[in-house]
């Protein structure tokens, strides 16, 4: 498999760790709201992955992290001038006066959740940032042992970037670039930092507040960027093969991590960093103050499969930016249906087409080039020199891949006497025999089912 590394702007061969598997690691939620169906398009990249390592025989592990505290909603490099950034989940917390706690576990259920109903296979693990704090404190000491951390004049602990001869590698950023002006004006001296653009490991805070933790420097609780950190590490000590994630985590998240990681190490511990991009919503960013977020759970109260958006996005490139509309999920949809119909429909027995398999695999195995993977099937279900059993027996093997839940039913079970009608409809127009093709829609109307006719062939649904 290859796949665009976004620090070497090129594809490359996905490459397994000495132990023989492929090591993933994709940045996960911060938990203190729902995910919208952008975070979701992230969450689909790693799927895709492994669906397709294993399609050619591959080994992986999987971790996606749940960042459950440290997140602040203003974390950036350098923080603003007379603001004092508050943690997101308890700024949820505080609107919606429940614990902090109740807050994280209510919406991490919720994403998994959301992942089920995309057919998104469940991590190997998901560790949390609130239960890996020891994890975080010992590579904060290493750190300041190896002279690459600091204790600031305001009691937190800061990376020293300038530690780092590399940083801005992953985003074409460089340290001149991120020098302290505009949004970033307040000094190092005010900020405890040694240097403009160093970034808080651990923030010492008051006892009183939530979700605080004694450690050697005092109490506080850690930043965002070394939570990824410490768990590849300790997850996966001989460095990571794979690191996933959204366009935005690019910077400052990416590389502050690489940063950590690779001086903790000594290493280039990440082999290849993939990002997906962003998606907007009916041409507009999605943001809450625009009121366009959408979520799984808006797809379910318009009675659409959410496998629908699964299969609007295979239908575009994961690093292509994509406009989201209702009428274009309305669309999926229709194609998942009339696909499941036609399964239904098509008989239960023919042979694997493993020339369509294997063309439709190279796609996934050529940096996920999944536009061109679902055409090429669109034109094979058209084929009408292929025989229909034949056709399911290809698409039920070539679901393992996509995930479609092909075979699942739409909406009620039909008869074996309303499937046999349907495949003798079929027959008939196939032979031109129109007339009997006629009688037969006649008589399915009569039974409840509509059947329509379009250049893909016979669908149906329900009166």
């Amino acid at each position: 498999m290859r796949l665009y590394d976004t620090k070497e702007e090129r594809k490359r061969e996905v490459t397994p760790s000495s132990a023989g598997t492929i090591d993933i690691y994709c940045c996960g939620p911060t938990v203190y709201r729902f995910a919208h169906v952008g975070n979701m398009r992230t969450f689909l990249l790693g799927d895709l992955v492994r669906r397709t390592l294993r399609a050619e025989g591959l080994r992986y592990r999987y971790i996606q992290n749940i960042t459950d505290v440290g997140h602040l909603n203003d974390d950036v490099n350098i923080e603003v001038a007379g603001d004092s950034p508050e943690d997101k989940i308890l700024a949820q917390a505080k609107l919606e006066q429940k614990d902090p706690f109740e807050i994280a576990r209510f919406y991490e259920e919720a994403f998994h959740r959301d992942l089920r109903a995309l057919n998104i296979m469940p991590a190997d693990a998901y560790p949390k940032a609130s239960e890996s704090i020891s994890l975080i404190t010992d590579l904060i000491a290493q750190l300041i042992y190896i002279g690459a951390a600091y204790q600031g004049n305001d009691g937190s602990l800061y990376f020293a970037v300038r530690s780092f001869k590399d940083y801005g590698a992953i985003s074409n950023n460089s340290l001149d670039q991120l020098r302290a002006g505009h949004r970033f004006d307040l000094n190092a001296e005010e900020s405890g930092k040694r240097f403009h653009a160093d970034w808080a490991l651990w923030k010492a805070a008051d006892a009183n507040r939530q979700m605080t933790w004694q450690t050697p420097w005092g109490v506080g609780f850690p930043g965002w960027h070394i939570e990824c950190s410490a768990m590849s590490l300790h997850y996966f000590p001989n460095g990571v093969s794979l690191h996933l994630g959204g366009i935005d985590l690019r910077f400052p998240h990416h590389e502050n991590e690489r940063a950590q990681s690779n001086v903790a190490t000594n290493s280039e511990f990440v082999r290849q960093w993939v990002h997906g991009e962003h998606l907007l919503f009916e041409g507009r960013k999605m943001a809450k103050s625009s009121g366009n977020v959408l979520h799984i759970s808006d797809l379910n109260e318009r009675g659409i499969d959410p496998l629908a958006l699964r299969l609007l996005f295979l239908e575009n490139h994961y690093r292509t930016q994509i406009n989201l509309t209702w009428a274009g999920i309305e669309a999926a949809q229709s194609t998942l249906k009339r696909w499941r119909m036609k399964i239904a429909t098509w008989g239960t027995s023919g042979e694997i087409r493993q020339k369509i398999v294997e063309e439709v695999q190279g796609f996934f195995s050529d940096d996920l080039e999944t536009p061109s993977a679902m055409l090429a099937l669109r034109k094979f279900e058209r084929d009408e020199s292929i025989p229909d059993g034949d056709k399911r027996a290809t698409f039920i093997a070539l679901d393992e891949l996509l995930g479609l839940e092909l075979t699942k039913r739409e909406e009620v079970e039909i008869s074996e006497e309303i499937e046999e009608l349907l495949k003798e409809r079929a027959s008939a127009r196939s032979a031109r025999n129109w007339g009997r093709s006629d009688e037969l829609r006649d008589l399915l109307a009569q039974k409840g089912i509509r059947v329509s006719d379009g250049p893909t062939g016979q669908s149906w649904e329900l009166n």
